[in-house]
């Protein structure tokens, strides 16, 4: 073999060589992954809050009882109307009867007590108190006129000495007991006084207890106290109740009081006055319709969930919403008409901001296309889209998630476009 055919075998084989070479790289890239893009829109967006929530009368009455007995009779049931002043149930007051009565007799003789201690105590022993000391004090002043009639007569020798001593003895022992008579008047009148100030304690006393009394034997009727809807009789007849139990609950529900349980993320989005939307799952194809009252000022832990309390007037002029039934709240808090929006699924949140792959194509126009991240800046979202505030202008293609990670300057190849009608995943 010639030189020449040599050398060209050689430069053949070396020629082969590189080409595997470059188709051995060339098998190990990876293609470039395919993805989905949307086209940002105009719509109008509606910016609501969807919790969950209590329903709560305004204003119950709730009635307990007053003392310790039985349900005598029940005369209602939960549910139905009531009027003002009709007769829901009796108690058995017999005992507080009979304590009332016995209790009035024990009034009307202390304020016959404090009747005569005012008066200056009994009368009979008031009077003999009095006679008592009016005779001795009578008896002294007689025996002082004797003392000075015989004391003038001694002087013209018509009476003795002896009599005029005998006169003073009787006088002295006169004195004495007017002495002790004064004293046991004045001890009368304390004593009368003393009686007094008790008599007036235990009058007041009495008639504090006779009123109790008869509050307990009016409870022993409960009557509804407005009218309105009777929503709880946990009682029925012969049931023994406790000082405190709750024998009845009602209120007006034509309006009632929604609190919902607002995670704390959602609550900076609440004001005052704003549309609420109640459901029921019992009645699924009913919205009563309300407005936020009180915003929540403080936070609270409800089960796994860091909650704010709001609550909200509701509208129940059918009375189909039931104290203490769960319900699901939509709060509708901001409203943008004709806004720039893309699918929340689109946006990613890092550091608190937020960013989008913008997708580039090439100049030709075909075959792969390259990511550009960048940040936009957003208004209200509702469930499935962003308000675009800043960053984005209409037309541009920004890329979806699917199944590869997006990053800046990743060459794609986009296989489907769409404008707004992606089945879009919520970021944060």
């Amino acid at each position: 073999m010639d030189r020449k055919l040599r050398n060209r075998i050689s430069l053949l084989l070396l020629l082969a060589v590189v080409v595997a070479v470059g188709l051995i790289k060339l098998s190990g890239r990876k293609p470039a992954p395919k993805i989905s893009a949307v086209t940002p829109v105009r719509e109008n967006l509606i910016s609501s809050i969807n919790s969950n929530g209590k329903v709560e009368p305004i204003a119950p009455y709730v009635m307990r009882a007053e003392l310790d007995t039985f349900v005598e009779k029940v005369y209602a049931s939960e549910g139905p109307q009531v009027k003002k002043g009709q007769l829901l149930l009796e108690l058995d007051v017999k005992d507080a009867a009979a304590r009332l009565a016995e209790t009035r007799a024990k009034l009307l003789q202390a304020e016959d007590d404090l009747r005569a201690s005012r008066a200056g105590g009994k009368a009979d022993e008031a009077a003999k108190v009095l006679g008592d000391l009016q005779k001795a004090q009578a008896e002294r002043d007689r025996l002082q006129k004797n003392h000075d009639a015989l004391a003038h007569l001694i002087a013209q020798q018509a009476a003795t000495k002896d009599e005029l001593a005998a006169n003073d003895l009787d006088l002295t022992k006169a004195q004495a007991e007017v002495t002790r008579l004064t004293a046991a008047k004045q001890e009368f009148d304390r004593s009368v006084k003393l009686d007094g100030d008790r008599a007036t304690l235990q009058v007041e006393q009495l008639k504090n207890e006779v009123a109790a009394l008869e509050e307990k034997v009016r409870q022993g009727r409960i009557t509804a106290p407005v009218d309105g809807t009777l929503y709880s009789l946990p009682v029925k007849t012969g049931d023994f109740v406790k000082v405190g139990d709750s024998l009845a609950e009602m209120a007006d529900l034509h309006k009632v009081r929604v609190r919902a349980f607002i995670d704390e993320p959602d609550l900076g989005g609440l004001e005052e006055n704003e549309p609420v939307r109640i459901t029921w799952d019992a009645l699924p194809n009913k919205t009563w319709l309300g407005k936020t009252e009180i915003i929540p000022k403080q936070v609270v832990q409800r089960n796994t969930r860091s909650v704010g309390e709001l609550l909200c007037s509701i509208n129940n002029d059918e009375l189909e919403l039931l104290p203490n039934i769960n319900v699901n709240v939509r709060i509708n808090s901001r409203e943008r008409l004709g806004v720039l929006s893309v699918p929340r699924g689109a946006v990613e949140v890092e550091a608190g901001r937020r960013y989008v792959y913008v997708v580039k194509s090439n100049q030709l126009g075909v075959g792969k296309s390259t990511l550009e991240k960048r940040e936009i800046r957003v208004g209200i979202a509702d469930a499935t889209n962003y308000e675009v505030v800043s960053g984005l202008q209409e037309g541009e293609l920004v890329a979806l998630p699917g199944d590869v990670d997006l990053r800046d300057g990743m060459s794609v190849i986009v296989v489907s476009t769409s404008a707004g009608d992606y089945p879009r995943r919520t970021h944060g």
